[in-house]
């Protein structure tokens, strides 16, 4: 659960694993980049997280992952994403988003299932304790002044009915895994959608939750790995979580100033205490970091990334 590079990540592990079975449950708060600019002008449902779970799961050719990942540079649709644009055009001839899905999961192969949390079309809104209010995730991901007056309340502008197959989805699996991602824009967003914290509070899973690698300028300065376990749990229930996965490993001081602006590591807290769940820290850094798209209009997009196969790795222990 969850949206965006994270899931992606955590996917494109998992996938080389025989025996199991995935399911992918997508936020659908995003409306920043190629995504937001097709939401305002076609009035579909935002595909960018959708798409980068779909090829995490695909087993089709490497040119068509390519191919759904391109985002071209220049010209009228520089910025925009070649899936971004086929996920909403065949969206746009069934008028059926589950069905739009179903069908490009069979074209690009994918092992699994990639599932809407909802496909009510919503906005994200933050209001921050000094008044002021943030309108979408585009704004919110882009404001760097969040971990500065802090969160008040963190709501859709309407009520956002679960989509039934995430449920079912839920109430089904062995393993629940949330995270990593954007805290207040692909992580969060899916618990504010009306049955999905219900759902996973009833559900018998063991449920895990994958901590960030760095917190995020402006939004998360000096969380530590238990401020972002305890605060995703207000979304949910305290000690949900029975398992949580950390980075224990600085990043090189050389990666940590080429990319200074995208924050501080996420750091353990030794000195507090620990009751309910186990903890699970080891190093997954990736030692392959990815370079900004050429045409990729989002300015803020975290660099430095987990290792999808160590991660993969310690869940499947679990």
């Amino acid at each position: 659960m969850g949206g965006g590079t994270g899931s992606f990540t955590v996917l494109s592990g998992l996938k080389k694993y025989d025996d199991v079975e995935l399911t992918a449950i997508v936020s659908m708060a995003d409306d920043g980049g190629s995504t937001g600019i097709l939401r305002d002008e076609y009035g579909v449902l935002p595909p960018g997280d959708i798409r980068q779970c779909l090829v995490a799961l695909s087993e089709t050719s490497d040119l068509m992952r390519e191919l759904f990942n391109f985002r071209f540079s220049e010209g009228g649709l520089k910025g925009h994403n070649f899936g971004n644009l086929f996920i909403s055009a065949i969206e746009k001839i069934t008028g059926d988003f589950n069905k739009s899905l179903d069908m490009i999961s069979e074209v690009l192969k994918v092992r699994g299932l990639v599932i809407p949390v909802t496909l009510d079309k919503v906005r994200l809104v933050a209001e921050l304790k000094n008044g002021k209010k943030l309108y979408g995730e585009g704004d919110i991901s882009d404001y760097q002044m969040i971990s500065r007056f802090g969160v008040k309340k963190i709501y859709f502008d309407k009520k956002a009915k679960a989509n039934p197959k995430a449920i079912k989805a839920i109430k089904e699996a062995d393993l629940i895994v949330v995270g990593p991602g954007s805290f207040y824009s692909s992580l969060i967003p899916n618990f504010l959608v009306d049955g999905v914290s219900r759902a996973v509070i009833s559900s018998k899973a063991k449920k895990v939750f994958v901590c960030n690698i760095m917190n995020k300028y402006g939004h998360t300065d000096n969380f530590t790995v238990q401020d972002f376990v305890d605060r995703m749990e207000k979304f949910i229930k305290p000690k949900v979580f029975d398992f949580v996965i950390y980075n224990n490993t600085i990043p090189l001081k050389a990666l940590l100033k080429k990319y200074i602006d995208e924050g501080e590591p996420v750091l353990f807290d030794k000195a507090r205490k620990i009751s309910g769940r186990k903890f699970i820290g080891a190093d997954l850094l990736s030692k392959t970091n990815p370079k900004k798209q050429k045409g990729d209009i989002l300015k803020n997009r975290a660099l430095i990334r987990h290792d999808q196969n160590k991660l993969a790795e310690i869940i499947m222990k679990i």
